[in-house]
């Protein structure tokens, strides 16, 4: 059984982009410069843009005839970035753990030598 629903908004045989197309792809643009400063602000952007991501393509596939093409591919390239956005946010924070931990035992280790060395 087709889906005979229609926005009240789109007139019979025009397509109309996906509500949030563009807001995940600039996201995801966002995250990956964002997973450079600390990684934080890039995770909050990917996985922002992921969720936006992920209702379009099922509002997409839902119906398919009633969106453009290029607003479908702008959902894929946004959900793209999120995805390398989360992953290096991820990294860069465990990364940054790593190095703090490291850091933290040289100096519970042995902080006498330590405080010698600073001065």
């Amino acid at each position: 059984m087709e889906n005979s629903y229609q926005s009240p908004l789109q007139t019979p045989g025009s397509q109309s982009p996906l509500p949030n197309a563009t807001a995940a792809l600039v996201l995801g643009i966002i995250g990956i410069l964002g997973c450079f400063c600390y990684g934080i602000p890039g995770m909050i952007c990917a996985i922002i843009a992921l969720v936006l991501a992920n209702k379009d393509i099922r509002l997409y596939n839902a119906n398919p005839s009633y969106y453009t093409p290029g607003s479908f591919a702008n959902v894929k390239a946004g959900r793209i970035c999120a995805i390398i956005a989360l992953s290096l946010s991820c990294l860069y924070i465990i990364c940054a753990i790593i190095i703090i931990a490291m850091f933290g035992f040289a100096i519970l280790s042995n902080p006498q030598e330590i405080i010698n060395q600073l001065r």
